[in-house]
Order: C-alpha cells, then sequence, then structure tokens
C-alpha cells in the first residue's frame, strides 16, 4: 500500500501549503450536507456523518460552520446534493476513480473529462476500473502518540492492519468499523489528523519518477475541482517522489 500512503502524504503536505482553506472546507461541508441527507441526522445513529465530522474537526473546521451546516441539511436549506463516481485512465494506462459531489452534473462531467484529456488520459464507462479497487476505512494518527499503544488500541477496536510511515500512523479498517475505530481513539484522547472512508486499488502500478509526475499533475488538477471530493489511483509513486510546495 505505500503508492496510496504516499498519494495521502502528498495530499497532507499539498493541504498544509494550500491557502484556499475555503475549498476545504467546502468539500468538508458537502460530504456532511450529503451524509445528513441521505441517513440519520444525529451522528450518534449515523456512522458517515459521525466520520464526515471528525473529517471536518481534523482540518480545524470551526464548530460553528459544522453545526450550521448539519441544520440546513435537516431543515432543507443545503444545496440539492447527488453524488456521482467517474472512471478513467490517466497517462500511461493509470486507474482512477475520481468521486464528486455536485448541484448541477453537467458542470461536473464536463470538467472531470476536460481534466482526462488535458492531460493524457481517457474517461471511462462505469465499471471500467472500479473492479480493481476496494472500499476501506482510513484513520491517520500523528507519530508523537507512542507506536505500541496505538498498535493496541486499533487492533483491539477491530483494525484490519496499522502502518507505521514517515509522518503519521495508518490504522485500516472496514468501511462498516470506521467511526468505532474514531470513537475509540477519542475516548483515549487521541486526535486523528485524518478518518474516511476510501477506495484502494488490490494491485498497485509501479511509477518511476517521470510517470509519477505525469499521473500526479492529474490527479492533483482533479482534486482541485470544485465538485471534486476524492481521486483515487492505482499508481504506486517511488518512496523518494517528492512535489514542490
Amino acid at each position: 500500500m505505500a503508492g496510496h500512503s504516499h498519494w495521502a502524504g502528498i495530499k497532507h503536505k499539498k493541504g498544509k501549503a494550500d491557502k484556499q482553506r475555503s475549498k476545504i472546507f467546502s468539500k468538508l461541508s458537502k460530504e456532511i450536507t450529503v451524509a445528513a441527507k441521505l441517513g440519520d441526522k444525529d451522528p450518534a445513529m449515523n456512522p458517515r456523518l459521525r466520520s464526515a465530522i471528525q473529517a471536518a474537526r481534523s482540518a480545524n473546521m470551526p464548530k460553528d460552520n459544522i453545526e450550521r451546516v448539519i441544520k440546513k441539511a435537516e431543515t432543507g436549506q443545503s444545496s440539492n446534493l447527488e453524488e456521482i463516481r467517474y472512471e478513467g485512465y490517466a497517462n500511461g494506462g493509470i486507474a482512477l476513480i475520481v468521486d464528486a459531489v455536485t448541484d448541477n452534473r453537467n458542470r461536473t462531467v464536463a470538467d472531470v473529462r476536460h481534466a482526462f484529456t488535458k492531460f493524457g488520459g481517457n474517461m471511462g464507462t462505469d465499471g471500467s476500473v472500479a473492479y480493481l479497487f476496494n472500499k476501506l476505512g482510513i484513520v491517520h494518527v500523528e507519530t508523537t502518540y507512542e507506536e505500541d499503544k496505538i498498535m493496541e488500541i486499533a487492533l483491539e477496536a477491530g483494525a484490519d492492519d496499522f502502518t507505521v510511515l514517515d509522518d503519521y500512523y495508518e490504522i485500516i479498517t472496514s468501511p462498516g468499523n470506521l467511526s468505532n475505530i474514531i470513537e475509540v481513539l477519542k475516548e483515549k484522547n487521541i486526535e486523528s489528523l485524518l478518518a474516511e472512508n476510501t477506495m484502494r486499488a488490490e494491485t498497485l502500478v509501479n511509477l518511476d519518477q517521470e510517470a509519477s509526475e505525469k499521473v500526479l499533475k492529474i490527479m492533483n488538477f482533479m482534486d482541485d475541482l470544485d465538485d471534486v471530493q476524492e481521486v483515487h489511483t492505482n499508481a504506486e509513486f517511488p518512496d523518494n517522489f517528492t512535489i514542490d510546495e
């Protein structure tokens, strides 16, 4: 999973360098809105909403903002958002899944198709690459906490895997157990850097520096689109691969 973990690390760095925090908050607000609309409005009864709120808190989104978004969803004042998934290939045949939340399907598909074309990729049909990926939950915790302690807590809470990376620990679990992991960590006064359900490929494709740069360009471009929530890939970037911050 080194490639995916490295992409997550790249996104961490990119997020820290990104001064347009309103974009980050907008994406988080959309996820909270969709989670609240599709499930129970009480986070205790809605794992996805709980995870969305935790992600917002981890990004230092103000509590008032979070509560305002939930209230709008409860009262029907929020935009009519829908979830859409796009699939395709980046340069070199690397698989990409692009998850979006939008109030304008035509605008979003045009933006995503343009991104694929602009960087030498191809937009595929539904199911063209989804079979390569599995859905799972991930939690990132700062390495300032004791490794053995975090690993013990994670495994006792039902985690499937625990990995030590350069800047954080990564806990992997089933999508349905993500909220439980979050709650257990919270009870132990442990803050998470990231908590989300995501997609990861069963088999990774090793890339060299040049190919990594090409794939990362389209992924970063996609990630910066207002309607795009998450970009998933089966690319494995080199361990020494870096980006300009």
